[in-house]
């Protein structure tokens, strides 16, 4: 089993905790602090490495490590360094950037979402590295902005190197599952025109708030069609259409009806689902429930990601299995990433075979008191590091030549 730097794992986890990286609207700079702190360590290990902004501030760090053992396939590791906002540090019970570590976890944002992630997957490479020669070579994408707009991995997906990659794993927190699918995401805008009056004589105008709220609640019929339409997949569940705006007037004037409004929509989908359908399924009921009332509808789609799956027999998928198994000595359990990975634009531009696999748990991102288990971190390398040398040593045999194992979707 390969040796990894466990305690040096964990203390770049903190280190890269306790960077408020926080990817708000507006913000510049964000992972840049993170970017150079991994830039530094890939320096260390004298691993070729480029850094490039994908935004003012806000670059990703790309390393190749070269195996040294001859001709293979090339497998990337890949992980982002922003993160969501703390929300009001009150409501933590420890201090959202502290990193502190009490009863064997790791406090803070970003320890499993997925700071922790990155660490282990560095120091498993590192470990693959030490360990003597590998065929093919290792990528590992430490990318931007996941949790906003994925700039990072769409500007991966569109360079040279992607086209090259045979597999993903990417490292989020799923609680020890190897996920070979992830929920789609379509986030919706409906803009509400009508006409504003006065709010004492309402017969002369057309609100949009009246309008919203119709609107929102024929949404669960639509997610009633969705579930009955696309089914009940075994790992992700069923689609959900979820209103998360209803936005209109203003708390100053009480006493008038606003000719705008906006309703805001986060549906989440299976595979198999067709977005078309489902998108025109939502501006059609859209229309008509406001329309009842004198109102125009005007949808944009803000974001369109795809449900994506992947065999379970896949190499990549074989080889994260047996990896776990070898660490863990039982099988890891299947199933799926209930939102959207920095994976899914991989796949879906690009693509790139991916499987989602991390530490930290599952449903635990984005909430206050985020933590991760510390012996995780270590774990999860020692599993990197085997599911690397089956994946390349496996592909090595089959190919016979670098940059490809057979077992691609592109």
């Amino acid at each position: 089993m390969h040796t990894v730097d466990t305690e040096a794992a964990v203390s770049l986890t903190q280190a890269l905790v306790r960077l408020r990286t926080v990817n708000a609207e507006g913000a510049h700079a964000v992972e840049l602090p993170a970017a150079t702190l991994v830039s530094g360590l890939f320096t260390r290990f004298g691993w070729e490495h480029t850094v490039t902004e994908v935004a003012p501030g806000r670059p990703n760090v790309v390393a190749v490590v070269e195996g040294g053992g001859g001709p293979g396939p090339t497998l990337m590791f890949e992980g982002h360094t922003d993160v969501v906002t703390e929300g009001d540090p009150a409501d933590w019970s420890v201090d959202p950037f502290g990193a502190d570590i009490r009863d064997g976890r790791m406090w803070g944002r970003g320890t499993a979402d997925m700071k922790s992630g990155v660490a282990a997957m560095i120091y498993g490479v590192r470990a693959l590295q030490e360990a003597g020669p590998f065929p093919g070579r290792v990528v590992l994408g430490v990318l931007a902005d996941e949790e906003g707009m994925m700039l990072g991995a769409k500007a991966f997906a569109a360079s040279p190197l992607a086209a090259e990659v045979d597999g993903v794993i990417v490292c989020e927190p799923e609680g020890y599952e190897v996920c070979t699918s992830a929920r789609g995401g379509i986030r919706l805008r409906l803009d509400l025109q009508g006409v504003m009056a006065h709010g004492a004589m309402p017969q002369e105008g057309r609100s949009p708030i009246a309008a919203g709220a119709r609107v929102v609640a024929e949404l669960e019929r639509v997610q009633e069609w969705a579930r009955e339409r696309y089914g009940t997949h075994p790992h992700a569940g069923t689609v959900t259409v979820t209103p998360t705006v209803l936005l209109g007037g203003d708390p100053d004037q009480l006493n008038v009806i606003p000719a705008r409004g906006v309703v805001g929509v986060d549906v989440r989908t299976v595979p198999g689902t067709d977005h078309a359908e489902l998108i025109g399924r939502v501006r059609r009921t859209a229309e008509e429930a406001a329309g009842s009332l004198g109102v125009d509808v005007a949808l944009t789609v803000v974001d369109d990601r795809p449900a994506i799956e992947l065999a379970q027999d896949h190499p990549v998928v074989a080889g994260l299995v047996a990896a776990h198994t070898q660490v863990h000595g039982s099988a890891p359990a299947f199933g799926a990433v209930p939102g959207t990975t920095d994976g899914t634009i991989l796949t879906r531009d690009a693509g790139l075979p991916t499987v989602v696999y991390g530490p930290g748990g599952k449903w635990i991102a984005h909430q206050r008191d985020e933590f991760v288990e510390v012996r995780e971190i270590g774990e999860y390398a020692r599993v990197y590091a085997a599911a690397a040398h089956r994946f390349l040593t496996a592909g090595a045999g089959s190919a016979g030549s670098a940059g490809t194992t057979g077992g691609g979707t592109r």
